[in-house]
Formats: C-alpha cells, structure tokens, sequence
C-alpha cells in the first residue's frame, strides 16, 4: 500500500547516513517536522549536522528504497510507530533516548501494558531457563507483559514463559523485523508475532552487527517497570540492561544462585550493589504493587536422594558416597528424577537439584 506522506518523510530521513536519532532531534527542533527538514536547504542544514549529512537529505530519496517497507507494512501484523503517534509507549517517550522509530509486528496493545524486563545469560543453565521461564509465566499471569531480546538461553525461556499468561510478551531485536535473528528462534519468532509482539528500532533489512544489541537493552529496561536478572556472568550483556534500568529509575531483581556458578556471579554483583534479591515471582509482584496475584506454588518433592544432592552441582560418585546406593542403584534414580525435572545433568557429568 501506499506509504503515508509523514511516514515517508521519517523514513527517508532514517535512512540518512551518519544522521543517528541525536542529529535527527537537533533538525527536528530546528524545522519541525520530518517534511520540513526534508524541504530544507543545505546551508540551512548545515547548521545543524555535518554538510555532508545535510547534502545526503536534499538528495531525493529513491524509490527503491522505501517500496520494500510499504510491502511489508500490507501484512496487517505490521505497523510502524513514530515518536509523534499517540500509540508510542508512553514508558519510553520518558527515556533519555527513545527511538524515532519503532517497527513493530504483532500485538501493539502490549507496548502499553506494565511490562518486567526478564533478561540473562545465553549460556544458562538448565536451573536458569527453568526459573525464567517460570517467573515469566507467572508474571505474565499477574497481567505484566514479559519484555526481552529473544536471545538464546534465558531470553527464549522468559518468552515462552510470558506466552503462557495473559501478559503476554515483547521481544526487542537488534536486527530489522524481516530477519530472525538467532536462526534457533525460527519457530519463536511466530508465536511471538501472533500471541506476543517483536519489535525494533533498526530498518528493514539491518542484519545481525554486534553494536546493535547492547543499544537494544535501553528499549528493553525502558518498557518495563522493572528488570529481573536471572543468570549472569561479570562480563554478561544483561548487566548493561541493569546499569540502564536503574538510571532510567526503574526497578532491579536478581536471583542468587551458587557461589560456585560463573552464571551466578553478575546476580551477585547486582546484589551487593543494591538490587532486590529475589526467591520467588511474588517477591517481584508485590514490590511492582500486585499484592493480590496469590503466592506462586513450590514443587513438593520428598525423595530422599536429594537431600544428598543440594543445589550444588556434584558428581554421581560423591552421591553414592554420601547416600550408600551402588553407581548402578543409582543411575536409575538420578534418571528417574532428571525425568521428573527434580534433577539436571550438567556437562562433565555432574548433577544438580532444581526443585
């Protein structure tokens, strides 16, 4: 379908080279409006960027370069918001950087829900994805919608999570929405799509560049009321999203795990330097004001064997000293359980306890 006038306008000068939402602003304030910026001159451009950002706007932009977004806008899925909609989250409108465009396919009334941010480590354990995709579920249940990257590991596991409640759940990309990005969330991404929301500020077309992501985490921490780290190392890409989320002034959750866990040791970073330490997603709920979403359910399990387990991860020759049973009296129980999701088999042969 045709492309509306200002919309066109915002796009064309999205696609500017080296403009950036800082210099587009400036010309904003100075003209206006997109279409006024566009009409301009080149001297009166360049008081404002560099003279050969403001020789690249009085180009006029090729039509080759707009038809691909007018196809993809004739999906009914897809919409494309400006900071001048009225449908533009008001929760980012408030950041110090929103952005100028939002690309948005699936559910738009999500991005105007009370959202917490569910964010951690790809490489999670099988406790972590197990917790995220549990506290997203039952936040999503509460009525907040999941926010996250749909990233590997703790990202997909808090999607599926917020899926499966009322919430639902948005997921912020660094790449342009007719790409998914990883290839693993092939199936993912759809569900999102039709259940959820997939949304970004980058143009059709921008594939998967590293500088994208971290600047995709202040759109995740800006949705949301709040942040929950579940697993995250020192060097984790979720601490940013943290750092963010408290200089946006929202709030930080983190889960302790084991001392011993790298995947642990950004949590506790997190906690020595204020942020709520949490066991449960009530502990979230009721700090957010949803003093009423009725406590989450602990798993009752009392097979014997895991008292000599813990939550640390330990090998099945230690087990079998501390319990008596024999290695094969004891593969079977340890298969039984890990069947059962009491039990996780970890690399290099250790087991841990998970509920």
């Amino acid at each position: 379908m045709p492309l509306d006038a200002s919309l066109a306008s915002w796009l064309a000068l999205s696609q500017i080279p080296g403009l950036g939402n800082e210099g587009l602003r400036r010309l904003l304030q100075a003209f206006g409006s997109p279409e006024s910026v566009l009409q301009a001159s080149v001297s009166s451009l360049s008081k404002h960027v560099k003279p050969a950002v403001a020789r690249a706007i009085a180009e006029e932009v090729a039509e080759s370069v707009l038809a691909p977004v007018a196809a993809w806008l004739d999906d009914p899925l897809n919409r494309i918001l400006t900071i001048a909609d009225p449908e533009y989250p008001q929760s980012l409108l408030n950041t110090a950087d929103p952005p100028l465009l939002l690309f948005v396919k699936g559910r738009l009334d999500l991005l105007g829900k009370r959202s917490l941010a569910v964010v951690g480590s790809r490489n999670a354990t099988a406790q972590g994805l197990r917790d995220a995709e549990a506290f997203a579920k039952s936040a999503s249940g509460a009525g907040l919608c999941v926010v996250s990257g749909m990233a590997h590991g703790i990202d997909t596991a808090a999607h599926l999570g917020g899926l499966q409640g009322s919430g639902s759940s948005i997921a912020v990309v660094g790449t342009g929405l007719d790409k998914v990005y990883p290839a693993a969330n092939r199936e993912l991404a759809p569900r999102l799509a039709e259940g959820g929301a997939i949304i970004s500020e980058f143009p059709l077309g921008t594939p998967p560049l590293a500088a994208n992501f971290p600047r995709r985490n202040r759109i995740i921490s800006g949705l949301s009321l709040g942040c929950l780290v579940v697993e995250a190392s020192l060097q984790s890409g979720s601490l940013i999203t943290a750092r963010i989320a408290l200089e946006q002034g929202r709030e930080v959750f983190a889960i302790p795990g084991s001392i011993h866990s790298p995947q642990s040791k950004g949590c506790h970073a997190l906690i020595k330097q204020g942020a709520k330490l949490v066991e449960n997603a009530q502990d979230i709920l009721e700090e957010l004001g949803y003093r009423n979403a009725g406590a989450v359910p602990e798993a009752a399990v009392d097979h014997p064997l895991l008292a000599h387990l813990g939550f640390d991860p330990v090998g099945a020759e230690t087990i079998a000293q501390r319990s008596g049973l024999t290695i094969a009296e004891l593969s079977a129980i340890l298969l039984q359980l890990e069947l059962e999701g009491h039990v996780a088999l970890l690399p290099g042969g250790l087991y841990q306890r998970i509920t």
